[in-house]
C-alpha cells in the first residue's frame, strides 16, 4: 500500500524542503514591491519595470509594425492589465503555457460626486469594491491612490498617505458607549456601505458666511496643490487602500502581513517564475495579470475581455502561422494562480481538515471552485491534475490539495472558468492565506517560494 507521503497528501511543512536563504531573498523583494504597488495600475506598472530590467520590451497588440526583437514582450491593456510573453521554439499552434493571476484587490472606491460636509468634517462618499467585511475598514489609516485630471487636462496619479510626511484618511466608527444598537445587529450589518464615508478635511475656510466652510477649504487646497477642481472627480478613478507597509510576523519572521496578497502574491511569483527562465523555452510562456477579478472579471481589463485573444492573434500574425487563437487555446495549458483559504486556528469549525489547506505547507492545488454543489465552478480533470502534480513532484515543489471550507459552508471563484471557457486546460494553484480580503492578509514565506517554484516549473515544462 502506498503511504500518504508517496502521493503527496501528507501535511508536511514546506519549510523542511525549501531553500530558506532563497526564500528570504524572494520575500524581501516581494515586500518591497507590495509596499508601493497597492492598486492594479501600480502593480502593472511595477511588473513592467521589473520585466524591462530582464530584457522584456513593450509591444502594441493593435499595431501593424513588427514586434520588438528578442522574443520577450509586454502587452499592456489600458494600464490595468498586462500580458507578458516569452516566445518559444515550437509553433504557437501547438499551444502555450499560461499562468494567470489577478492584480486588483478589495478596497474602498471614491464616488464620482464625493465631497460633502457634516458636523465640521469634510468627507468623501465611497462605494466598496469586492467582497469585504465592512467593519474591518473603519478606524484604520487609509491612503488615496488613483487617477484624476487637473484643470489643464493633465493626468495626475495620486498616492497620498504612504509617506511619513503625508496625511492619511479615515472612516470613523461609533464609540462602544453609544454602540448598543450597532452591537445588536448581525456582524454583516454593523457597518453599512453608506456608512463608509472617509474623513478628508476638518479646517474651515475663512468666510464666515460659507455654510460648508470645510468643504470649501478642501476644494481650495486641491486647487492650490494639485490644480484640480471639483468637476474633476466626475472623471476620476480614486481608491482608498490601507496606509500600511508589509511587515514580517512572528519571532521567526516566517509570515508576511500585507494588503493585497490576494492576488498579487501570485502575480509577483508568476512574473518572477517567467523572468527567471534560463533557457529559450520550447513552448511560448505567458503570464496574464488581470484586473476586475474581485467583481466578476468583467470589463475591458478583466479575464472575460478578449485581450488575451488579441495578443495571441498578434503573435500568430507576426509568426506567419496558419492557425487561429482558438486552436492555440485548445492546445494550451494554464494555471489559474489565485489564493486559497488556510485553516485558521481561531475558526476551525468551518474547515474539513483532511481537505483544507495549511499555511506553510506549499502551493495549494484546487481541483474545483464554486459553492454548494460546485455551482459556478471550474472543475479540473483527472488528466490535468495528473500532469501538473507530476511536474511538481519531479521538481520537488511542496504542494497540498484543498477546497475552500466545508461543503455548504461557503466557496468562491477564480479566473479559471474563464480560461477553460476558451478551451484551455486549466487548474487552480496558489498559496493559502489567513484573513483573506481583510485590509491586512497573512501569507507564509514558504508558500511564497513554493508558488514561485511551481509557476516557474509549469511555464517551462507543461505540455
Amino acid at each position: 500500500m502506498m503511504k500518504s507521503k508517496e502521493i503527496g497528501l501528507n501535511k508536511t511543512s514546506a519549510w523542511s524542503s525549501i531553500d530558506r536563504k532563497a526564500t528570504d531573498k524572494l520575500a524581501a523583494e516581494y515586500m518591497s514591491v507590495m509596499k508601493d504597488a497597492k492598486t492594479e495600475r501600480e502593480f502593472v506598472e511595477a511588473a513592467t519595470v521589473i520585466a524591462q530590467a530582464s530584457g522584456y520590451r513593450t509591444a502594441d497588440a493593435l499595431s501593424g509594425k513588427a514586434l520588438p526583437k528578442g522574443g520577450k514582450l509586454i502587452f499592456i491593456n489600458r494600464g490595468k492589465n498586462a500580458v507578458i510573453v516569452r516566445l518559444g521554439k515550437r509553433p504557437l499552434g501547438e499551444g502555450v503555457n499560461i499562468v494567470a493571476a489577478h492584480v486588483d484587490a478589495p478596497r474602498i472606491d471614491v464616488k464620482q460626486n464625493p465631497l460633502f460636509e457634516s458636523t465640521g468634517l469634510g468627507l468623501f462618499q465611497t462605494h466598496y469594491y469586492g467582497g469585504i467585511k465592512k467593519y474591518q475598514w473603519v478606524t484604520i489609516p487609509l491612503a488615496l491612490h488613483g487617477v484624476i485630471y487637473d484643470k489643464a487636462g493633465k493626468k495626475l496619479q495620486l498616492r497620498i498617505g504612504e509617506e511619513e510626511s503625508d496625511p492619511v484618511f479615515n472612516i470613523s466608527d461609533i464609540l462602544p458607549h453609544l454602540g448598543q444598537a450597532q452591537a445588536e445587529k448581525k456582524l454583516s450589518e454593523g457597518v453599512s456601505g453608506e456608512a463608509l464615508d472617509a474623513i478628508v478635511g476638518h479646517v474651515p475656510a475663512d468666510d464666515k458666511d460659507d455654510k460648508t466652510p470645510v468643504r470649501t477649504n478642501v476644494l481650495k487646497m486641491l486647487a492650490e496643490q494639485l490644480n484640480v477642481e471639483e468637476r474633476a472627480f466626475a472623471g476620476s478613478e480614486l481608491e482608498l487602500v490601507p496606509a500600511m507597509k508589509p511587515r514580517e510576523v512572528g519571532f521567526d519572521r516566517g509570515l508576511i502581513l500585507a494588503y493585497g496578497h490576494d492576488d498579487r502574491i501570485c502575480g509577483y511569483t508568476a512574473l518572477r517564475g517567467l523572468l527567471d527562465q534560463k533557457m529559450e523555452p520550447e513552448r511560448t510562456q505567458v503570464v496574464f495579470l488581470a484586473d476586475k477579478e474581485e467583481i466578476g472579471s468583467d470589463g475591458d481589463t478583466g479575464m472575460q475581455s478578449e485581450f488575451l485573444e488579441l495578443v495571441i492573434e498578434r503573435l500568430i500574425l507576426e509568426a506567419g502561422e496558419k492557425t487561429t487563437a482558438r486552436q492555440v487555446f485548445w492546445h494550451s495549458m494554464a494555471l489559474s494562480a489565485d489564493v486559497g483559504a488556510g485553516m485558521d486556528p481561531n475558526y476551525l469549525d468551518v474547515f474539513e481538515p483532511t481537505n483544507a489547506a495549511t499555511v506553510g505547507n506549499g502551493i495549494v492545488i484546487t481541483k474545483f471552485t464554486g459553492s454548494r454543489g460546485k455551482a459556478g465552478a471550474h472543475d479540473a480533470s483527472a488528466e490535468t491534475l495528473h500532469k501538473v502534480l507530476g511536474l511538481l513532484d519531479e521538481a520537488k515543489v511542496p504542494w497540498q490539495v484543498a477546497e475552500m471550507g466545508k461543503v455548504d459552508v461557503g466557496g468562491g471563484g477564480t479566473v479559471a472558468k474563464f480560461l477553460s471557457k476558451r478551451g484551455i486546460e486549466t487548474l487552480d494553484a496558489g498559496p493559502a492565506l489567513l484573513s483573506m480580503h481583510a485590509p491586512q492578509e497573512l501569507a507564509s514565506k514558504a508558500d511564497l517560494y513554493a508558488c514561485y517554484l511551481a509557476y516557474k516549473t509549469f511555464l517551462e515544462k507543461a505540455r
